[in-house]
Order: structure tokens, then sequence, then C-alpha cells
């Protein structure tokens, strides 16, 4: 499932990386912590993979 805006979008890169091992778990903050947590990396890749173009920066 894409992401349905920006936020969403880099959120799930933030926790994709942190899953990698490419940066560290504790930095990650709100959204980005509770994804890393609850979500699988195929998932994330999902979320963070989708086109950015004609998003809202956030979901209302």
């Amino acid at each position: 499932m894409p992401a349905k805006s920006k936020a969403q979008q880099k959120a799930a890169g933030a926790a994709l990386a942190a899953k990698r091992g490419e940066t560290d778990k504790d930095d990650l903050q709100g959204a980005a912590r509770d994804m890393y947590e609850s979500m699988t990396e195929k998932q994330l890749e999902d979320f963070a993979d989708s086109d950015r173009k004609g998003k809202p920066e956030h979901k209302d």
C-alpha cells in the first residue's frame, strides 16, 4: 500500500533506514518509531517507494 502523503512517506523512509541498520532506531520519533515497531521491512518499502508528485504534505 503506497503512502497517502509526503509525511507518511518520509516517516516510512526513516523507519526503513533504521530497520536496515543504516540509522539508529533510538533517533526515530513519532510516526516513524510507530512504523518501525509495527511494520515489516517489505511494508515499509512499499510506503517509502511511492511517488511524491501530487501528494499532499499531510493527510487530512
